[in-house]
């Protein structure tokens, strides 16, 4: 008895995309709206951690330091007319004892005690002092505005110190031994490039964002147009040169200048900081306005019009050969 051989489904012609997968893709999607923010929040509370340990924390010990050392009032044992008693009268003040045996203002002493958190009680005349400043003078509600007050107004008179001759010295002979030392010369180089690209007042103007055909015809490279180029090269061109700083993704503080011919660039539109965040994210953020999926469908069409298959290049559905092609080996044999 033959057995009737099992029948294979149909494959799927060549060329035919995959079908979709619609829990990854929801995934996929899903990780797409979530991502930006989370790493939008990721970066902020990195920036404030690190302005927090490095800046906010070292003024403000140093402030409740200045503070302590300024008000401080502790007395020791032979300074007091009973050492045994835990409170005593000094010139009309009352003073407490505490666990080293030394003598603290009752305010001070209550109001710590009062204000009793997680921590053990201090064990020092300092460390409670240290605690009623802390309490008294440095609470976050004041201290961060005045911290960020006081930034802005170190950053000003910085600023004007440096534009000014002795401090444009000043920093020239700094940046000149910095550029002297093996391992932080890279580091300030980086860091000094990346801070002037971005807040210094000397930075490369740009004019607008332009396309040129770089580094060969039919290779598009994306650049900003810093200003008019060289009279001679106009004079060589026979036409008006522009000056086209051409940057890297995804660092775009780095790149190259080239002269192009006014006629040879095509301006787009879109701002500097689209197209910064075009280059920073090695083209995967594009503008609204600027995706193909944007474009009228006549113009789509028109932009992404491709020859059309030749009916004879095509497969027949039945897998026969297609209209002028050479027969098989197997057809020629028969």
């Amino acid at each position: 008895m033959s057995q009737i051989p099992s029948v294979e489904p149909n494959p799927s012609p060549p060329g035919t995309p995959p079908s979709p997968r619609p829990f990854r893709t929801a995934v996929l999607h899903g990780l797409a709206i979530l991502l930006p923010p989370l790493v939008t929040v990721v970066i902020l509370l990195w920036a404030w951690s690190t302005i927090n340990n490095y800046l906010l924390e070292p003024v403000s010990a140093s402030a409740r330091n200045t503070l302590v050392w300024m008000i401080k009032d502790i007395r020791s044992e032979k300074d007091v007319p009973s050492p045994r008693e835990s409170r005593v009268n000094i010139d009309g003040r009352i003073y407490c004892r505490i666990e080293d045996h030394t003598y603290i203002p009752f305010e001070v002493w209550e109001d710590v005690r009062s204000y009793q958190r997680a921590e053990p009680m201090p064990q020092t005349g300092l460390g409670y002092y240290h605690r009623y400043v802390e309490h008294r003078f440095l609470r976050p509600w004041l201290v961060v505005p005045t911290f960020l007050l006081g930034f802005i107004l170190f950053l000003y008179l910085l600023g004007k110190l440096i534009t000014a001759r002795m401090g444009g010295f000043l920093y020239s002979y700094f940046e000149r031994f910095v550029f002297r030392l093996p391992l932080v010369r890279n580091v300030y180089a980086a860091a000094k490039q990346v801070s002037d690209f971005f807040f210094g007042q000397r930075a490369v103007e740009f004019k607008r964002v332009v396309v040129l055909e770089y580094p060969r015809k039919g290779i598009w490279s994306l650049g900003f147009v810093t200003g008019e180029g060289f009279r001679d090269v106009q004079a060589a061109a026979n036409e008006p040169v522009l000056s086209v700083l051409v940057p890297t993704s995804p660092a775009p503080m780095t790149g190259f200048t080239v002269l192009v011919r006014r006629s040879e660039v095509v301006d787009l539109n879109i701002t500097i900081e689209q197209a910064l965040e075009y280059i920073i994210s090695c083209g995967v953020v594009l503008p609204l306005h600027q995706k193909p999926d944007m474009l009228p469908p006549e113009e789509r069409k028109r932009v992404w019009k491709s020859p059309p298959l030749a009916e004879t290049d095509r497969p027949a559905p039945g897998g026969s050969p297609p209209v002028g092609s050479s027969p098989p080996a197997s057809a020629k044999t028969s």
